[in-house]
């Protein structure tokens, strides 16, 4: 997997001249020891710019800000560090005049009850409310640490701060995106309809290619092209494909080398592909192998022209740095109200499943034969964690909205095929019944990791969208 790419934070410091500078100090130092145990770059005032390296005045609040203002451009956040009760004002004029529109943590760092003399005494506690009046007062959106009070020094924080990198991550990821459109939407999946105009207004491209380009530019290239042996050997390498014609694997490697020769030079990062029949019909395979191994590297890749469906596969993936799948709410299992199948046939990221191997699509197999579907990827999905989440259009009110939520994977047995798992969600029955109610797709994105709490947080609190959180957990 690759593209993952280190977070950088801006840190403020805050101080205030009646409680111990001795506590900023030393508080300076706690969190970006904090943060380069994270694995995370900072950028903060050094103790020769300001007192402590802290901000305490409007000056120092001035010089702060410029600081931000002339790394903007590597800034995905900012971490705010209360080491005692800290200048409310001046943190808040800081982030104002950085001009910065990314994610900020505050954190308060708590007292030692030995320790409540005037000497060492933080006020931390109260000074974090103060920070949050004024933030909110200033229109500025904040993020909480789990408990109010937190050492940079505990392991409590950097639960903390991996939370806040997807929160980061996302808000970041989602508000630059460009998504590559490859084929009409098939006639029957109306469900997968959007707005362009809306996803433009929140920062999200979309480049459409017809699908005649696509074959044609296929059909230009030699069997014994360079870049299709090199895509043909990869292949080979990700998925056992003993039993697949090799005509069909060749139409498979110049089908990705044409998708990704496309994607760079129009500088796409996800992409959603037309399948459902036209892609058997011209060229006698199924994009899912192809597919899955642009998810499998972080570029997710959506069927059915479903672009919201792979915004939502992004942020899910931007949140956890791992694949995401889309798949469909597909079937019950058996009366358990909390479990039910999830099915796609299936262009499922390796990642996802215990074994994989490729084969041919047998759902469409009887309309457009067997010869002209092979490429599927097949495989149960393995048990553990899962995020689940829906994005769309909401073309009457003009916005974006959706859902997200968290279950597992179980190992519960399943004899189908295509890529497949079962999925418990807590009160799953209410998560269908909202799913139903609000005219959402049966399309979700998918991912093997719990960080439904991040993508909420982004969605919400920095983008400004109708998200729904489904039976939402505590954090750790």
């Amino acid at each position: 997997m690759t593209n993952k790419k280190k977070l950088t934070l801006g840190v403020v410091v805050g101080n205030r001249g009646f409680f111990p500078g001795h506590l900023a100090e030393s508080g300076r130092k706690e969190i970006l020891a904090a943060l380069a145990k994270a694995d995370i770059e900072a950028v903060a005032l050094e103790p020769c710019q300001t007192r402590y390296g802290a901000v305490e005045t409007y000056e120092e609040a001035k010089r702060c800000a410029e600081l931000f203002h002339s790394n903007s451009d590597r800034i995905d956040g900012v971490v705010v560090t209360l080491p005692n009760f800290g200048d409310e004002r001046a943190i808040a004029d800081t982030l104002r005049m950085s001009r910065l529109s990314v994610p900020i943590l505050v954190q308060a760092t708590p007292d030692t009850p030995s320790k409540m003399s005037i000497s060492h005494r933080r006020d931390s506690f109260c000074g974090k409310m103060s920070v949050c009046n004024n933030l909110k007062q200033y229109g500025i959106p904040y993020s909480l640490t789990a408990s109010h009070t937190v050492s940079p020094e505990a392991g409590a924080f950097q639960k903390d701060l991996a939370w806040f990198a997807g929160v980061c991550r996302v808000a970041k990821g989602l508000r630059s995106l460009r998504v590559g459109s490859i084929g009409a939407r098939p006639a029957a999946f109306q469900t997968v309809r959007y707005s362009e105009k809306i996803l433009e207004a929140e920062g999200i491209s979309v480049e459409t290619l017809d699908l005649s380009e696509i074959l044609a530019r296929i059909d230009r290239r030699k069997d014994d092209d360079e870049a299709v042996t090199a895509k043909l050997g990869e292949i080979g390498k990700y998925v056992p494909a003993d039993n697949v014609p090799k005509a069909a694997l060749l139409k498979m490697a110049k089908l990705g080398v044409v998708v990704d020769e496309w994607m760079e030079r129009s500088d796409l990062t996800i992409s959603a592909i037309q399948c459902w029949t036209a892609i058997e019909e011209q060229l006698g395979v199924v994009p899912c192998t192809v597919m899955s191994m642009m998810s499998n590297d972080l570029h997710s890749s959506a069927c059915e022209v479903d672009i919201c469906g792979a915004v939502a596969m992004h942020a899910l993936r931007l949140a956890s740095e791992t694949p995401s799948a889309l798949l469909d709410w597909n079937n019950n299992y058996g009366d358990n109200p909390d479990k039910a199948v999830c099915f796609h046939c299936s262009n499922l990221p390796k990642h996802f499943l215990r074994n994989v191997k490729m084969d041919y699509q047998a759902i469409i197999a009887g309309t457009v034969g067997k010869e002209n579907t092979y490429g599927t990827c097949v495989g149960i999905v393995k048990p553990g964690p899962m995020t689940f989440a829906r994005f769309s259009t909401d073309d009457r009110a003009g916005r974006m909205r959706g859902y997200v939520g968290s279950g597992a994977f179980t190992d519960d047995p399943l004899n189908t095929f295509g890529g497949a798992g079962v999925v418990e969600i807590p009160r799953m029955q209410q998560l269908l019944h909202y799913i139903c109610e609000n005219g959402f797709e049966h399309h979700v994105a998918a991912n093997l990791s719990s960080v439904a709490g991040a993508v909420h947080e982004a969605t919400t609190r920095y983008l400004g969208w109708d998200m729904h959180w489904h039976a939402p957990e505590a954090r750790a």
